[in-house]
C-alpha cells in the first residue's frame, strides 16, 4: 500500500538563488528549474551535461542491482526534482513491494511530493524535507516506513561534493550508515577533482558564481566515505565502469566517481 505524508507543510521558492536540485534538473533537460538556476548551467562545459546523465544511469544500474538481490527498503537522501524513471520505479519493477523514502531540501522537491509518493500499490514510498546535515531527523522519520532490523539501502547519489570537511561531510555518512543494520548498503557517487583537475575546477568556479558551494575530492578522499564498509565489485570506479549485471559499455570519459559497498 502507498503511504506519504498527506499534511506536507508549503515553503517558500527562493527563485533569485540557483539550487543544486534545480541546476541538475536543467543539466538533465527538465522544465522545474528558473532563470536563475538555467544561467549558471548554461555557463557549465557540455561535459557536465554528459556527468548529470552519467551519474543518473549508475544510480538506476546500481540500485536495480540492489533490488535484483533482495534489497526492498531504500533511503535516498539529495533526491532531487525527480525524472523518470525515478529510483522506487526502478526498484519496484523488480521488488514490486519495496518502499522508499525520499529526503530533500529544496521546497520546489516538496512541490513535487504527490508525484513522488505515486507507489505500486505493494509497496510504499515517503518524503521529507530535510536537509542532510540533520541526519538524526531524517533517520527519525525514515524508521516510520522503513524497518531498520533489516538491510536498507542508503543512496547519496551526486550530494556529498556539494557538503565541505568544515560541514561535517564525513561524520554525516558516519552518522547515516552507523544507523544502518548488517547487508546493508551504501550506494554513493561523487565528483572528482583529480580525473580531469581543469575542468572539475571550471565547474566549482561556475557554480560559486550562482552562490552553490562545492567540495569536488580526490579519489583517495571518496573512498574515505566507505571506510569500514565492504566494496562490492567493481569497487571505486567511475559512474560509467560501474557495472554489475551487464558488461561495461564502450570506454567513455566520466569525471564522476561511483561505488556501492556492503555495512558488515
Amino acid at each position: 500500500m502507498a503511504t506519504g505524508t498527506p499534511d506536507l507543510p508549503s515553503a517558500p521558492i527562493d527563485t533569485s538563488q540557483a539550487h543544486p536540485a534545480r541546476v541538475y534538473d536543467w543539466l538533465l533537460g527538465g522544465k522545474d528549474n528558473y532563470p536563475v538556476d538555467e544561467a549558471v548551467g548554461r555557463n557549465l562545459p557540455p561535459e557536465a551535461h554528459d556527468g548529470a546523465r552519467q551519474n543518473r544511469a549508475f544510480m538506476h544500474r546500481a540500485v536495480a542491482w540492489l533490488a535484483a538481490q533482495g534489497m526492498d527498503q531504500f533511503l535516498d537522501i539529495g533526491t532531487g526534482i525527480p525524472t523518470e524513471p525515478n529510483l522506487h520505479q526502478v526498484v519496484q519493477r523488480v521488488l514490486p513491494a519495496a518502499r522508499v523514502v525520499y529526503t530533500d531540501n529544496d521546497p520546489i522537491v516538496l512541490r513535487h511530493a504527490e508525484a513522488l509518493l505515486v507507489s505500486h500499490p505493494e509497496g510504499a514510498t515517503d518524503y521529507i524535507q530535510a536537509d542532510v546535515r540533520r541526519p538524526e531527523e531524517i533517520v527519525e522519520h525514515a524508521r516510520k516506513v522503513l524497518d531498520f532490523s533489516r538491510p536498507v539501502a542508503l543512496s547519496l547519489i551526486a550530494l556529498m561534493h556539494f557538503i565541505t570537511d568544515e560541514q561535517g561531510a564525513y561524520e554525516i555518512v558516519r552518522d547515516l550508515v552507523s544507523a544502518l543494520p548488517s547487508g546493508s548498503h551504501l550506494v554513493l557517487s561523487h565528483a572528482s577533482s583529480d580525473l580531469y583537475p581543469e575542468l572539475s575546477d571550471r565547474v566549482t568556479d561556475e557554480y560559486a558564481k550562482g552562490g552553490i558551494r562545492l567540495a569536488f575530492r580526490t579519489r583517495a578522499e571518496v573512498a574515505r566515505f566507505f571506510d569500514g564498509l565492504d566494496l562490492v565489485e567493481p569497487g571505486l570506479v567511475t559512474a560509467v565502469e560501474w557495472f554489475r549485471s551487464a558488461p561495461a559499455p564502450q570506454r567513455e570519459d566520466c569525471g564522476i566517481y561511483a561505488g556501492v559497498a556492503r555495512v558488515p
